[in-house]
């Protein structure tokens, strides 16, 4: 699809969808097939169990793309082993970096001490990139309140050089709404909040912390890079 008319179609998605709720847009995404065929990628994260509760309730089948850093918490793995199979999901893909590229660029597991731009990009962009083929859209779980670039977040994007549209459902929600969710639907937390993560990303470069501040902590750095622009990686902060 040619840009200008992807970004066109994403400002008429943006006014339609304006007032609906996060699970009006899901149900348009995933049972009436508004975007064509889409994807949840999730991080099995601080949050992830209230979009992946929405999208179980509404097709099981839906598939959803997780990304192992093959860095991650133990518990983030066994969070999102357990969390998927309470929640009955059909179609839970673990997607993980090309094991040549892993040797040729980081050989030692230590690129993320030194670049850690790079070190995104390699295990958590390009297998997302590869996962993607074939999709017209996916859903993100990520919230104007978290800060930084994301406080101008729309509930949809046009995703520049791939034709992909981007759905941000909970861009408005709050952390309040957020917990109400987890709590009225007796969600397991994933187990590091309560030992002080608030988000929770590669074991290496998160620390406990209130909001994103526990993410590359030091660094000139805000987001892991799983973002697209003219068909290139959009990569923010340092190290790259």
């Amino acid at each position: 699809m040619l840009q200008s008319n992807l970004l066109e179609r994403a400002t008429r998605l943006n006014t339609h969808f304006a007032e609906a709720q996060a699970i009006s847009l899901l149900k348009a995404a995933l049972r009436d097939g508004e975007f064509g065929k889409t994807a949840l990628v999730s991080s099995f994260g601080a949050e992830a169990a209230v979009l992946l509760h929405m999208v179980s309730e509404i097709d099981r089948n839906t598939p959803v793309l997780f990304i192992d850093t093959e860095m991650l918490f133990a518990e983030t793995m066994k969070y999102q082993r357990d969390l998927g199979n309470l929640l009955g999901l059909r179609d839970v893909r673990v997607l993980r970096a090309d094991a040549l590229a892993l040797g040729v660029e980081d050989p030692d597991g230590t690129l993320h001490q030194s670049m850690p731009d790079a070190c995104c990009a390699l295990r958590k962009t390009a297998p997302l990139a590869h996962g993607l083929e074939g999709f017209d859209a996916w859903i993100s779980g990520r919230k104007r309140y978290q800060g930084g670039k994301r406080e101008q977040l729309s509930l949809l994007e046009a995703e520049e050089g791939t034709g992909r549209i981007k759905l941000n459902p909970l861009a408005n929600w709050t952390h309040a709404d957020t917990a109400a969710y987890i709590s009225a639907h007796q969600l397991p937390p994933h187990p590091l909040v309560a030992r002080g993560y608030a988000s929770i990303g590669c074991a290496p470069c998160t620390v406990p912390a209130k909001g994103r501040e526990g993410r590359w902590q030091g660094q000139n750095k805000t987001e892991c890079g799983i973002h697209f622009g003219a068909g290139k990686v959009v990569r923010s902060g340092a190290g790259g």
